[in-house]
């Protein structure tokens, strides 16, 4: 009895003899993610009202944001950066999970103006901004991913799909925007992916045209 007295008295006072060292970092790495929390929310209230050219509006951009800090998703593939509004929800996100993203553009003007936007906001180092052509680089990826969002040309929702579900993780989820709108590229994604017996789809139908979200159960 005596013995396990004297080691449990060990083990306290080791642990208060390293809390002075610990704590300053732990209170650093705090401060540091509190600081760009507050750098983030401050831009996205700036610039509210000045997403337009093809971003999500904030509500999808919340939703994507709960999915990864949810499931703790750390490997990102955007298809469709535009200005960058959903990249900063998705960039934020992974910031605390220990994540990074991907993001494609294929417009250099729109491009340019993210780089800026991810700057500002803070979120660069949790983004590798790619200009160019999704056709080509989404099968180029080598992945893994266990993350994707897709709001691109809708009629190549499928195409990207059928890239990317290879190098999904089991457990990770493939995610598309405009998913209740009556385009003739979503309706065929959607049936392709509703019949694949590997992944489990619903639609998130936020005030938004909706964001549909297909979780990988199985390789196959």
């Amino acid at each position: 009895m005596r013995r396990k007295l004297n080691i449990g008295f060990f083990f306290i006072s080791f642990m208060l003899f390293l809390g002075p060292f610990i704590n300053p970092a732990l209170s650093e790495e705090a401060k540091k993610d509190s600081d760009l929390d507050e750098k983030v929310r401050k831009f996205l209230e700036s610039h509210r009202d000045r997403w337009v050219d093809w971003n999500v509006p904030e509500v999808d951009g919340k939703v994507l944001y709960d999915l990864i800090i949810k499931h703790n998703y750390k490997k990102a593939v955007e298809i469709g950066t535009s200005t960058g509004h959903s990249a900063i929800w998705i960039a934020w996100a992974l910031s605390k999970t220990g994540g990074k993203l991907i993001t494609i553009e294929i417009d250099e003007g729109r491009y340019k103006e993210a780089l800026a936007n991810f700057m500002e906001a803070g979120l660069s180092d949790y983004i590798d901004a790619r200009l160019a052509d999704a056709h080509e680089l989404v099968k180029e990826l080598k992945g893994p991913f266990d993350f994707v969002f897709s709001d691109a040309d809708k009629d190549w929702y499928k195409n990207y799909f059928i890239a990317l579900a290879p190098k999904l993780e089991v457990g990770g989820c493939f995610t598309a925007h405009n998913a209740s709108g009556g385009y003739s590229g979503i309706r065929e994604f959607l049936e392709y992916v509703k019949s694949l017996p590997n992944f489990e789809t619903t639609i998130n139908r936020s005030r938004s045209a909706g964001i549909s979200i297909s979780y990988k159960k199985a390789e196959k």
